[in-house]
């Protein structure tokens, strides 16, 4: 591993009401709090499988 790993600005766009309960963990696991926060996370299979799952809620930007 590099000491500068890449990092991914994940911005939640659409609430979570009404969505799956697993889809709900994603977005806190990602550290979402509410609508139009955003965190930047560490670039990593884990991370991408989480966006990938709950990309009609998120916006990305490398």
């Amino acid at each position: 591993m590099t000491n500068a790993t890449k990092k991914i600005s994940v911005t939640l766009v659409k609430s979570v009401i009404g969505t799956k309960a697993s889809h709900r963990d994603c977005v806190r696991g990602l550290g979402l709090r509410r609508l139009n926060h955003t965190v930047s996370v560490d670039d990593t299979p884990a991370v991408r499988g989480m966006i990938n799952k709950i990309s009609y809620l998120v916006k990305c930007e490398a």
